[in-house]
C-alpha cells in the first residue's frame, strides 16, 4: 500500500519553525493590546473624584418597650397545722415516811389493794410493818407467831364435831378464814406488785432489825411462801384428839407438820387452794 504524501509526517525542522512562529505571533498580539490600552487611556481625561456628601445621621432614640408586667400572684400561705402533744402530768410519788411513823401510810396502802373488801377491821393498828416482817420470818421457819400477826384473829370460835365417840374438825370452822383467803385470792397482781415495790425500803429496814446481814427480806418471803405451798390439801374429815384448845391431829403425818402448815389445814381445802394459787402468782413475781 502506498502512503499519500499529504499524510506523511513533516520533518522535525518544519515543526520547530511552526512553534517559533506561534510564540512570536502571541507576543506581538500582547504588545498591540498593551499599546492600545495606553493609547485609549491617554486620550480620556482623568476623572475628578466627586465629593461625597455625608448625611448627618440622627441617632435614633432607643425604642422603649413598655411591657405589661403581670401582677405577682400572692398565694395564701398554708401554715402547717400545729399538733399539740398532751404531756401527761408526772405523778407525784408520795415520799415514804420513816419506819416508826409508817403505820397510817401502810394501813392506807393495804386498804387500797383490798379493793373494797372489809379488811380494815382486821389490821393491827401499831407497828404494822414490823409485825408483818416478824410474822413472815417465823413462817419461813415453819412457826406461827400469833402475837405478831399483822392481822387480828378471827372472831368466830374454833368448833369440833363429835361423831360415834370420835372428834372431828367441824367443817363450819373453815369459814372462819373465808375473809382472809378471799382477800389474798382477790388481790390485783399488778397493784400488789407495785405496792410491794413501793414498801420494800420499809420492809427491808424492819428486816435488818432482826440481824440478818446475809439475806434480804425478799429472800425470806420466798422461803415462807415455799413452806405454805408445801402444806397438804385435806378433803376428807380430819379426826382430832384432845380437849379444848389442845386438840391434836390423830393422823401422825398431819401432827408432824410445821405449825404454819397446820394453819393451812385448819383453813379447809377450798381456802387452802385459794391461798396457794395466790402465793404461786406472788412467788413468780418475787422470783422474777
Amino acid at each position: 500500500m502506498q502512503v499519500n504524501q499529504e499524510d506523511r509526517i513533516a520533518p522535525q525542522e518544519k515543526s520547530a519553525n511552526s512553534s517559533t512562529l506561534a510564540i512570536v505571533t502571541l507576543a506581538v498580539a500582547a504588545i498591540i493590546a498593551g499599546g492600545a490600552y495606553y493609547y485609549f487611556q491617554a486620550d480620556e481625561p482623568e476623572p475628578v473624584p466627586q465629593p461625597v456628601e455625608v448625611q448627618n445621621v440622627i441617632p435614633q432614640e432607643p425604642l422603649i418597650t413598655i411591657a405589661d408586667i403581670a401582677e405577682s400572684v400572692i398565694e395564701d400561705v398554708i401554715e402547717p397545722e400545729i399538733i399539740e402533744i398532751e404531756v401527761e402530768p408526772q405523778i407525784q410519788v408520795e415520799p415514804l415516811p420513816s419506819l416508826s411513823n409508817s403505820d397510817g401510810y401502810v394501813h392506807q396502802k393495804t386498804v387500797e389493794i383490798a379493793d373494797g373488801m372489809k379488811i380494815e377491821p382486821m389490821l393491827v393498828e401499831k407497828d404494822l410493818v414490823r409485825h408483818f416482817v416478824v410474822f413472815i420470818d417465823n413462817i419461813a421457819q415453819g412457826e406461827l407467831a400469833r402475837k405478831v400477826s399483822p392481822l387480828k384473829a378471827p372472831d368466830r370460835s374454833f368448833t369440833v364435831s363429835d361423831i360415834t365417840n370420835k372428834t372431828y374438825l367441824n367443817p363450819d370452822s373453815y369459814h372462819r378464814y373465808d375473809l382472809y383467803a378471799n382477800f389474798v385470792a382477790n388481790l390485783d397482781e399488778q397493784q400488789l406488785a407495785a405496792t410491794y415495790k413501793e414498801l420494800t425500803p420499809l420492809l427491808e429496814e424492819a428486816f435488818e432489825e432482826l440481824g440478818y446481814g446475809d439475806m434480804s427480806f425478799n429472800q425470806r418471803l420466798l422461803q415462807a411462801i415455799d413452806i405454805m405451798l408445801a402444806a397438804p390439801v385435806i378433803e376428807q374429815p380430819i379426826e382430832l384428839d384432845g380437849i379444848s384448845v389442845n386438840y391434836q391431829f390423830v393422823d401422825p403425818q398431819l401432827e408432824a407438820l410445821p405449825n404454819a402448815q397446820k394453819l393451812m389445814v385448819r383453813m379447809g381445802p377450798e381456802n387452802t387452794k385459794k391461798v396457794k394459787a395466790a402465793l404461786r402468782k406472788l412467788k413468780k413475781y418475787l422470783a422474777g
